[in-house]
């Protein structure tokens, strides 16, 4: 398996796990019942994933996104129809594939033919994108009659036959949402996210399917000792393998080297200690066994993406005590 492959094969491991997690259900659930809009996580392999959990969500690839309704129950919404015109279809697409592009990829909309808008939301493992939630499509203006006069004039351009009254009807009773309830959803999506990004980052950590009793007994050993000193021969040493084999093992049951499983073992548990207000950040640093700010710095900002003092001001504000 190349390098290449490897970090795919993982991640939908880790999409399966998320996907069949009650926290996700609960989610995906309220947040359909709040809004009236689908809530969709897209990974980067959508047929692996539909045939491995035969669940009814829509997990889309960069090169393969598509209207969030489009799928799903509402057959008769407006960007289904207009899904599956090629033309209007390759405008979303454009739309999307522009943004996927974006460097430093944080939430993003994108408003696509018709004036529907539909935004996405990404789910981090480690330090790169295990996949995005996605929802949509909505309007950020009220529909008008003019609107949808210069719709139906391009639709008719570019050859595209319809019922024009369907059409309509679906135009009329597509979602509107203020910009300002818009960006207040997307908070909440965001909140989510990074919810399941903590949820992928323990799976990743604490994933023993098929795990050797020495694997399992090395990571039991690691997670007792993470606070320590802990180089390569002394772990080695307690799972009674040789370092040469060890390494050999290790990968293959993680999927990556000892010094990059440590750092992220200890970054997991640093993020449980930042939830404290009133807990210093070094604290949490030494705690959890990194020697010095610079290298706790450098490995959160690599597995977690952001900086510690960010990741901090990302959660919801709390009271310190005085």
């Amino acid at each position: 398996m190349s390098k290449r492959d490897a970090p795919r094969s993982s991640d939908r491991e880790v999409m399966r796990h998320l996907s069949r997690s009650q926290i996700f259900k609960d989610y995906e659930r309220a947040f359909s019942e709040a809004t009236g809009l689908p809530l969709n996580i897209r990974g980067h392999d959508s047929r692996a994933f539909s045939e491995a959990t035969g669940l009814p969500l829509n997990i889309r690839g960069h090169d393969s996104w598509s209207p969030a309704h489009h799928g799903k129950e509402d057959r008769d919404s407006l960007a289904s129809i207009l899904a599956r015109f090629n033309k209007a279809r390759a405008a979303c697409l454009t739309a999307q594939t522009d943004a996927s592009r974006e460097p430093n990829s944080t939430k993003r909309t994108v408003t696509w033919f018709a004036g529907l808008s539909e935004s996405a939301v990404p789910v981090y493992v480690g330090d790169h994108i295990l996949g995005f939630l996605e929802t949509g499509e909505v309007m950020l203006k009220n529909p008008t009659k003019e609107h949808f006069a210069t719709i139906t004039r391009q639709l008719r351009a570019w050859g595209y036959k319809t019922d024009w009254k369907q059409l309509e009807r679906a135009y009329f009773r597509t979602c509107v949402l203020s910009p300002d309830r818009y960006r207040a959803m997307l908070r909440l999506l965001s909140i989510f996210a990074q919810h399941l990004s903590i949820l992928s980052n323990q799976l990743v950590v604490g994933r023993e399917k098929e795990e050797s009793t020495s694997m399992a007994r090395t990571r039991q050993f690691i997670e007792t000792h993470q606070a320590e000193p802990l180089s390569l021969g002394r772990v080695a040493h307690a799972a009674n393998i040789s370092r040469h084999y060890f390494c050999k093992m290790f990968k293959k049951a993680t999927g990556m080297n000892f010094v990059d499983y440590l750092s992220r073992v200890r970054v997991e548990k640093s993020k449980t200690l930042l939830l404290n207000p009133n807990s210093r950040i070094s604290e949490a640093a030494f705690a959890c066994g990194f020697q010095s700010m610079t290298n706790f710095n450098r490995a959160f900002k690599r597995i977690v993406g952001r900086s510690p003092t960010q990741f901090r001001n990302s959660l919801p504000k709390l009271r310190r005590s005085e």
